[in-house]
Parts: structure tokens; C-alpha cells; sequence
């Protein structure tokens, strides 16, 4: 297995230089006198927000009318007052005494009172995005907050995604600030076009359609888009959403894809515990499923994940996963449930194939979680006891056709050209 990404040395930045590049960007910006909202990530995303937290509150707080942050939730679940204060590394008395003028926000994407629509998407512009895939009229809307700002400011770390090719920039407010009609469209989208076709790709008809959908928001938006290495960073791009997303993507692409000369028959996937339901661990799968065998199996093992998704099981234990043409050919039958949990159900079965009421999936995924064997069978998916199995007995067996991932869902792994 060949990883150029880790093969090579990315020199981490040092916390002076992170802090150089966000004091000259900031001053590019000319914050002086007015109302920022930043967005940064829930904590299912790897970076040193503590880091870049406390900095930006150096650089800005003396300096702006006001510093408000929101957490780009999408349709995760809403974070305590306690996640909050672990997402950006602090303490209530920390908050109280050092970061007085720092509030902190939850994303509510399905409450329509705080949500406003800043524009629309066509038909006919649906159509040009999509490259003909979708044609439909969608209504932009987003967290209402934003009218209340003047500048809106993006921290987040960029890794290659399976909806939108590589996530960072403008997908932390499409979908991370997001209201669902947009959301559920542009991952339908991605579905179609299926995560071995879309993920680890720079330009894709998702990006089009979040950078596009981000072009109606009426307030100056700016970036610190993240490339972490090590929990650490190997690179900060600053800018518009569009240019710092460009340039983040570009080393992520070379930091965070490992390219194997081999697919496997066997891939225990091991989800992290920032991973705490299925509905955000099946990343696990994603990043693993181009380097499984076809007919092989892709093991998601998370011990501690007893969940498929808090805001969304109901749905999905209706429904089931099952492959986009089990959809596509049934599509009377399942148009009208949320397209995004038709897309999630699609990302995790994997692609494959639905003809005379057949499905067959191209491999078997396995929940190996403290998720009940019977809901495993009602949703469609295998079931493995996680008690009975070992990581260490899946180590060092590449040449057995047999691979260990001990720290899956952000890593791509896609097999050599």
C-alpha cells in the first residue's frame, strides 16, 4: 500500500505562523467596527479548533462590534453547552474570564422560524449545475442569523467527502447553516453520481451547486480553511470561501488519500468516538469502499456507537439501505421522503445494481456496533458481534487481502491507476 500523503513530510505550521496568517488575512479584511459570525465545525471533525479559536479571538475581539459563533451542524444533532465549550477547547470559567464577548450558537436546520430564504435556484439552472441529472426549482434558504452580521467567517478543516468531492468552504453553510430543501437536493445529487464517482474529486456538479447557492447569501463572506495532519496543521489558506477551499483541497487531495496497489476481500473499518451514531460513522464505509474487493465485505467496528441516528432512525429503519438503483426504479414509491436520507441510506449500502426486483449490492456492509442484530437485519445491513472480534487479528494481512483502518472516516483510500 503506497501513501504519498504520509510517505511524505508535510512540516506542520508552528503556532506563530498559524497566528501570522490569521493576523495578515484579518487585516485584509478591516473587521474594525463590525459584526462578525464565525462558523466552525461540530465535533465530528478533526482540527485544533481549540488553536484557531483562541486566536481569532486575539486578533478580533478588541476589535469588532461583535463575535459570535455558530456551530455548522447540517442535520447533526444540536451540541451542549459542554460540547461547545470541548469543541473550542475552553472552560465555562475560561469562557467567563478570558472570552467574555465570544457567544456561541446551535444551527437549526429544521426550524423554519429561523431560517430565511436568500434566493433561488431554477430549473433551468438546476439543469446547467447538475448536467442534466436534476431539474427542479430550489429554494436557498439558510440560518436567519446571518442578517444580523456583517462579515460571516468560515473555520473549518477541508478532507476529501463523499457528497461534494472534498468538504470545507462553502459546504459549511450549504449544508452546515442550511435549510433542508437545498440540502436534500444537492445530496440526492451526489447519490446519483455515487461516492466512487464523487469522492476525492475536486470539481464536482455538488460543488457548483453549494458554491452557487453561497453566491445569494447578501453578506461579505471570508475563510480559514484547514489541512490537518497529525492534529496538527500542514496547511492554513485564508481568502474568500472559493480561493481557500481551491488551495485546501489541492494538499488535501495529497495529505489525506492513500492509494493501495490492491483491493480487499476484508476492510475492518474502525470508527473513532467523535463518531457517536451511524448516521455520521458510516463515513467509515465511505472512505473504504473504493478499495474493497468486488463481493468483498467492509466490517464497520464501533463498540460504542448504539445509535443509527437520533434525528433521522425513525426514517431510515422505514426505508432501509439500499443501493441508488433500488431507489431510481422505484422512484413513485420513495420520491417524497427527504432526499438527504435517501442519499445516507445509498453512501452506505454502496453501489450496485436493482433489476427484477433484485438488488444486489456490489459489496455486503457489516455492523460490527452495539447496534441490535435485529435492527441491523430491518435496515439491511449485516451484523457481526463486536465482542467477538479482534482489530489486532486484521492487522499486518494486506497480502491475505485483508486490511485494518484503526482511524477511519477521513482518510480516502482508492486503489493505484
Amino acid at each position: 500500500m503506497n501513501a504519498p500523503g504520509k510517505d511524505q513530510q508535510y512540516r506542520l505550521l508552528r503556532d506563530e505562523e498559524i497566528t501570522n496568517i490569521c493576523s495578515k488575512a484579518i487585516d485584509e479584511w478591516r473587521p474594525d467596527g463590525r459584526r462578525v459570525l464565525v462558523v466552525i465545525p461540530d465535533l465530528t471533525r478533526s482540527c485544533p479548533m481549540g488553536l484557531m479559536f483562541r486566536t481569532i479571538y486575539s486578533l478580533m475581539a478588541s476589535r469588532v462590534k461583535a463575535l459570535d459563533f455558530l456551530i455548522a451542524l447540517g442535520t447533526h444533532s444540536q451540541l451542549s453547552q459542554e460540547q461547545i465549550y470541548r469543541r473550542v477547547e475552553i472552560t465555562d470559567g475560561e469562557h467567563l474570564s478570558q472570552f467574555p464577548k465570544a457567544r456561541f450558537f446551535n444551527h437549526s436546520w429544521n426550524d423554519p422560524a429561523r431560517l430565511s430564504e436568500v434566493g433561488r435556484l431554477s430549473k433551468k439552472e438546476t439543469l446547467e449545475l447538475t448536467e442534466g441529472r436534476l431539474g427542479i426549482d430550489v429554494p436557498i434558504k439558510c440560518n436567519s442569523m446571518i442578517h444580523d452580521y456583517d462579515l460571516l467567517l468560515i473555520c473549518g478543516p477541508v478532507f476529501p467527502h463523499e457528497v461534494v468531492g472534498f468538504s470545507g468552504g462553502n459546504k459549511y453553510i450549504f449544508p452546515g447553516i442550511s435549510g433542508p430543501e437545498i440540502l436534500n437536493f444537492f445530496h440526492w445529487l451526489g447519490a446519483i453520481i455515487t461516492n466512487m464517482s464523487i469522492i476525492g474529486r475536486k470539481l464536482t456538479p455538488v460543488r457548483r451547486v453549494v458554491d452557487r447557492a453561497a453566491s445569494a447569501l447578501p453578506i461579505e463572506r471570508r475563510a480559514f480553511c484547514m489541512v490537518v495532519n497529525d492534529n496538527g496543521l500542514a496547511g492554513l489558506f485564508t481568502g474568500t470561501p472559493e480561493e481557500a477551499w481551491s488551495s485546501a483541497a489541492d494538499l488535501s487531495a495529497k495529505i489525506h488519500i492513500r492509494y493501495c496497489s490492491r483491493s480487499f476481500n476484508t476492510v475492518l473499518s474502525c470508527a473513532p468516538p467523535m463518531y457517536d451514531e451511524l448516521w455520521v460513522g458510516a463515513k467509515c464505509m465511505y472512505k473504504l469502499e473504493p478499495v474493497v474487493a468486488d463481493g468483498g465485505k467492509l466490517i464497520i467496528y464501533a463498540p460504542h456507537i448504539h445509535e443509527i441516528s437520533i434525528t433521522h432512525g425513525h426514517l431510515i429503519k422505514t426505508i432501509g439501505y439500499h443501493t441508488r438503483d433500488y431507489f431510481t426504479n422505484q422512484w413513485e414509491q420513495f420520491k417524497n421522503y427527504p432526499w438527504g436520507i435517501l442519499a445516507h441510506s445509498t453512501h452506505v449500502k454502496g453501489v450496485g445494481t436493482y433489476e427484477n426486483k433484485i438488488e444486489k449490492p456490489r459489496i455486503e456492509v457489516f455492523l460490527a456496533t452495539g447496534i441490535p442484530e435485529a435492527t441491523c437485519r430491518q435496515v439491511n445491513l449485516g451484523f457481526l458481534d463486536p465482542k467477538k472480534i479482534n482489530p489486532e487479528d486484521y492487522a499486518n494481512r494486506e497480502k491475505d487481502g485483508i486490511l485494518l483502518v484503526p482511524k477511519a472516516g477521513e482518510e480516502l483510500y482508492l486503489l493505484q491507476k
